[in-house]
């Protein structure tokens, strides 16, 4: 596991601190882009940018700076990123959707659409191997055996999802991949480390098919 879980406390005053100032200054006027700075055309961090303002957008107008806190603050443009649609625009990079969905919900004009790819995926076998010899400690040996790899999905600066990619197949049952969620969100226990916060449990099968999310 990572530092303690009150490090998530200080992060989400820091990005709220920021969130206000941001919202509040520059009288909600908007720099134009130059050319430079806009996302080649077709590329699938600019597509799924475009579609989380675009989802930002609607909830800014629909519940104002509340909503920005919401969103931004508690994760909740993360956990929207899972089942948001199109889900095949978003999954070309979920990182640039959420950066999309909090710039908007967070003022309703500021535009900084990314010049490159958002999303990065990590490895860490350190994790696998502490997860696993704590679920042999715990009683839980079995289930961790079916992780291959756990990853971190790093969404941005400041928030990532955790995955376990599994040797499940999508016909195992619904309560094998249950039990292997409870176990890691036990072992979790909200501890994200000081500079980022996870959101999501994801377990995947060998297939990468999603077979379950959980929130951390």
């Amino acid at each position: 596991m990572y530092a303690p879980a009150q490090a998530r406390l200080v992060t989400c005053a820091a990005v709220l601190l920021s969130l206000i100032t941001v919202s509040c200054g520059g009288g909600g006027g908007t720099t134009p882009e130059s050319p430079a700075s806009r996302p080649t055309a077709g590329h699938g961090y600019a597509t799924a940018y475009d579609a989380g303002w675009r989802e930002g957008k609607r909830l800014f107008k629909d519940g104002g700076k509340g909503a920005g806190v919401r969103e931004v603050v508690w994760g909740g443009c993360v956990r929207r990123s899972l089942t948001a649609q199109p889900q095949d625009v978003v999954e070309k990079d979920r990182g640039a959707w959420v950066l999309g969905c909090k710039q908007a919900v967070g003022t309703g004009t500021e535009r900084h659409p990314p010049a490159r790819p958002v999303t990065r995926r990590a490895p860490d076998p350190d994790l696998l191997a502490r997860f696993r010899s704590w679920a042999g400690a715990n009683g839980a040996k079995q289930p961790a055996l079916h992780v291959d790899q756990v990853i971190l999905v790093h969404l941005g600066a400041r928030d990532y999802d955790v995955e376990l990619a599994t040797t499940y197949t999508d016909r195992n049952a619904k309560s094998a991949v249950k039990r292997l969620a409870d176990v890691f969100v036990t072992w979790w226990d909200g501890d994200d480390g000081d500079n980022a916060t996870a959101w999501n449990l994801i377990i995947t099968a060998k297939n990468g098919t999603r077979l379950s999310t959980r929130s951390l």
